[in-house]
């Protein structure tokens, strides 16, 4: 594993600057622009989501004011309903336009960088696994039936609310998604996309009244193996644990 040099933050700063000499107008090849969606076609299940609700439920001050990380949860599942207005919030499909299926989070250029991988705890008809969320046919693709939280948990520094809530998000970035127009300004991109999920993500939780708290500590070799990318052209880079509060 390389050694970290003390100035790579300085470096990724300025090397991921705009300035007007070095903004390029470069043609956007189209014909090797990078597939907008993820599907695993051998996925051991897929479930159907529910649609979304609009209506009813806190708004949007309440929640704000009541928005707190939570990281104690007791062992009451979720239902399916709930897990999958969480999955909507998040990442789900809200409008089409010029070519671009619009999320209800926001993304640089429209390009949506970022996947969703869960790992399931406890949710009512879910059996215990990770999944992956297929935005364009609003599904959960069952990716593998074995308990990975325990090891999941030994990536985040032993943050043992991975064992205790119902579901762990884990986001993934597909790099160049984003780097197929923005270059190396993509990663600055990258990880507000993310941000803006995970800030979608607890106030859907508390419009629930759920608990939530993201996590950025992890050895991030571990998670990327355990969910099964690569690290380099798809990488975690956030996660989040969702459950049930005392």
């Amino acid at each position: 594993m390389a050694e970290h040099t003390r100035d790579s933050g300085d470096r990724y700063q300025r090397e991921t600057k705009y300035s007007r000499e070095s903004i390029g107008r470069d043609y956007l090849d189209r014909d090797r622009m990078p597939e907008p969606f993820k599907e695993y076609p051998d996925a051991r299940r897929v479930i159907k989501l529910s649609p979304p609700q609009h209506e009813g439920g806190m708004g949007l001050w309440q929640a704000l004011f009541e928005r707190r990380s939570q990281r104690g949860f007791n062992n009451s599942p979720l239902t399916l309903n709930e897990l999958s207005q969480l999955l909507f919030a998040t990442q789900g499909v809200t409008a089409q336009t010029g070519g671009y299926l619009l999320r209800a989070a926001p993304s640089a250029g429209a390009l949506y960088p970022i996947e969703s991988y869960l790992i399931v705890n406890r949710v009512e008809t879910l059996s215990p696994g990770l999944y992956h969320f297929n935005v364009l046919r609003n599904s959960m693709e069952l990716l593998g039936k074995e308990h990975a939280a325990s090891a999941l948990c030994r990536a985040a520094l032993g943050q043992i609310m991975i064992i205790e809530g119902a579901a762990v998000f884990i986001w993934t970035a597909v790099i160049a998604r984003s780097k197929w127009k923005y270059g190396e300004r993509a990663y600055r991109y990258i990880y507000m996309d993310a941000g803006h999920i995970g800030e979608n993500l607890y106030l859907a939780a508390v419009a629930l009244n759920l608990g939530c708290c993201t996590i950025g500590a992890f050895f991030d070799d571990e998670v990327n193996e355990i969910i099964g990318v690569d690290g380099v052209k798809e990488t975690a880079v956030y996660m989040g644990v969702v459950g049930r509060c005392d």
